[in-house]
């Protein structure tokens, strides 16, 4: 379908592509990976036809239909969000807009001919309207939004829309540069679905590990000035390039010995005569070989301990009988909300349902209307959102923002903490005012964890974060003693940190006493046993409109597929547990056997030392093993019960 072929591109003396090559074929679903600045917005550019590589071949299909959504800064555009998202190409949105009842003179009404009607329905119609109001709601507008101007909505939401217009286009081969930045995570996981069934190929970028895992067919990464290709989803690709790059490894260092020999060689007798010839040869040797490249060191884990913060007392903060409205829009009307030392709650729920107005009223943010906020002993409240603007000093550079903390901490730690938020060598010297926006948020977060509240309340803080500054932050919260409230639409990000999750949806809280998983199982039974009594009840003689049977078999067999998939993912992940302590047990009885041999062997005792050490490794060993193979009993029973369980509703659900 598409073809790169030996690309090379340079950029002020920097080569981001060096005879690069690669390969989309129709039904593709490849994730782009590689550090900020490797390039990827540059390939982007380079298959779109906006820049022209310096060297190599383009090649692709007659006709080839390429969509693509920017990472920021989508084109400006007038009109509303339904015509955007109508706006398939320039031609059908002109004849849209003299087809429509009322919308052109009568001058022009009586110049559209039948030519232009069978146009229209062959550019889609007004089924394209149908198609793209089902999008819409699909990422997280309301139908009273469809005729709103664009010029009213934030530029999140303009994205969403144009979003909504390429996935009405169904183009041969879709672009998207971090597509889940401006989505909820209630519509990211619609738009996720709705890609598994997408008929045209997908190149894309993102920082969301589950989206690459769920979507992804292959994973191409950018490095050292190649694209190099991964088979499977992005858990697949780094097992694949870490073994890759133990190979690359002992490869070069078996070459560096090699080179070494010769040269020892080359050193001790190219002085000789009856020799010279022989040190020759073995120059040329060198020469003649094709050179490893030294692996290039990935950046280094954040490995050391963030201050934390003082100890509160068991209640933490708690809402009672809260009332909130925007004017006439109630939002809440007797809201009850209690928080404990120590907990992680992450809010879901559809977009509009008061996630983020819940979250500023703990935080103090939004006045409470009517009710009572009661702050508990010794809580400090820190919320994420308005650190990203209100916190920095543009005047300063990065690493003075960053010292200026109560917090008693050295400017080799601050800096070793901004590396891993990616301020690194000179970057923290850079003025705060020529910061991007994501730039901005890991300062603040890193002002944030230099000095944490024993209360944090953040607002989707993983928002423009690459993965190693969300593993940065994750790295962080992990170590974090406090009590944490949260929002985010990166599934990987609150599968780490989740323990409770709470559902807002219509002015009402549903608590799941467990992680993000549980509450998918939990949340996934509720609204299967809705719907099936739903259809129940169509089957009655109610007043009610009833829904068509078929529509009703089809909403319990997709809600049924995710029950499936839900706990798919739990058994293989208790699969792999017991598969580890089977590996480890099996790993620690062979270095067993193996002291114990050195035990039995009389020269062993030659070495005092040396029998001290193996004595205690073995009692070590003998102490440790019992434990292990109790939890490994422990954890084959668990993974025996869920393998044996019966779907139960699942299975009445399939049919």
């Amino acid at each position: 379908m598409l073809t790169l072929a030996g690309i090379t591109k340079t950029y002020g003396g920097r080569t981001l592509f060096r005879e690069a090559t690669l390969c989309l074929n129709a039904g593709d679903r490849v994730g782009l990976v590689g550090p900020n600045g490797a390039g990827k917005t540059t390939l982007f550019r380079i298959l779109l036809g906006e820049e022209s590589p310096d060297a190599g071949e383009i090649t692709c299909q007659r006709g080839l239909r390429i969509g693509y959504l920017p990472q920021e800064n989508a084109p400006t555009v007038e009109g509303t969000v339904l015509e955007l998202a109508t706006a398939i190409s320039k031609e059908y949105a002109e004849l849209r807009r003299r087809l429509r009842d009322g919308d052109a003179a009568p001058q022009e009404i009586a110049a559209v001919g039948d030519d232009d009607h069978a146009r229209f329905e062959e550019l889609g119609g007004y089924r394209v309207e149908v198609k793209a109001r089902k999008m819409l709601l699909g990422l997280g507008f309301r139908e009273r939004d469809f005729e709103r101007p664009l010029r009213e909505l934030s530029g999140g939401w303009v994205m969403r829309a144009h979003l909504a217009r390429l996935l009405v286009m169904e183009p041969d081969l879709l672009l998207l540069d971090e597509p889940t930045n401006h989505l909820d995570l209630e519509s990211l996981l619609w738009f996720q679905e709705y890609l598994k069934t997408f008929s045209g190929a997908i190149l894309m970028t993102s920082h969301d590990r589950e989206f690459l895992n769920q979507l992804a067919g292959a994973i191409v990464e950018i490095r050292q000035e190649r694209l190099i290709r991964y088979t499977g989803n992005y858990d697949a690709y780094v097992a694949q390039r870490q073994a890759a790059e133990e190979q690359l490894l002992a490869a070069y260092k078996n070459q560096q010995r090699e080179i070494a020999r010769l040269m020892a060689f080359v050193e001790r007798f190219r002085a000789k005569n009856t020799k010279a010839t022989q040190a020759q040869s073995k120059l040329k040797q060198i020469e003649r070989m094709e050179k490893i490249a030294a692996p290039v060191a990935d950046d280094p884990e954040l490995d050391f301990q963030f201050p934390q913060p003082e100890r509160s007392g068991q209640r933490v903060i708690e809402l009672k009988g809260v009332r909130h409205a925007y004017g006439e829009q109630l939002v809440y009307a007797d809201l009850n909300f209690v928080a404990e030392r120590g907990q992680r709650i992450v809010l879901v729920g559809p977009n509009g349902a008061g996630k983020s107005t819940l979250l500023k009223l703990l935080a103090g943010v939004l006045p409470v209307q009517a009710g009572e906020r009661v702050v508990g002993y010794r809580v400090r409240v820190g919320y994420y959102a308005q650190y990203r603007t209100e916190m920095l000093q543009p005047g300063r550079t990065v690493l003075e923002e960053a010292l200026d903390t109560p917090q008693r901490v050295t400017e080799q730690y601050v800096r070793t903490v901004l590396g891993g938020f990616r301020f690194s060598g000179d970057d923290v010297f850079k003025p705060v005012s020529v910061l991007s926006g994501g730039e901005k948020s890991r300062l603040a977060l890193v002002k944030l964890l230099l000095d944490p509240p024993n209360l944090l309340l953040m607002d989707e803080p993983t928002t423009h974060l690459d993965m190693a500054s969300t593993d940065a932050l994750l790295a962080a919260l992990d170590q974090f003693e406090g009590t944490l409230i949260f929002i985010s639409h990166d599934v990987y990000f609150i599968r780490s940190l989740a323990r409770q999750v709470v559902r807002v949806e219509q002015g009402r809280l549903s608590w799941y006493a467990g992680g993000y998983d549980y509450y998918l199982e939990k949340w996934g039974e509720q609204r299967l046993a809705a719907v099936t009594a739903d259809g129940e009840k169509a089957g009655g003689n109610g007043s009610m409109t009833p829904p068509r049977a078929a529509d009703v078999r089809r909403e319990q067999r997709r809600l049924a597929a995710e029950l499936r998939n839900v706990r798919s993912r739990a058994l293989r992940a208790q699969r792999q547990r017991v598969k580890e302590l089977e590996e480890q047990i099996t790993a620690l009885e062979s270095r067993q056997a193996e002291l114990t041999r050195l035990l039995e062997d009389p020269a062993t005792y030659g070495d005092s030392a040396r029998t001290v050490a193996i004595n205690r490794e073995l009692q070590e060993l003998v102490a440790r093993l019992p434990g292990l193979h109790g939890e490994w009993e422990q954890e084959a029973l668990k993974l025996h019960a869920m393998e044996t369980e019966p779907d139960g509703l699942l299975s009445s659900a399939g049919g």
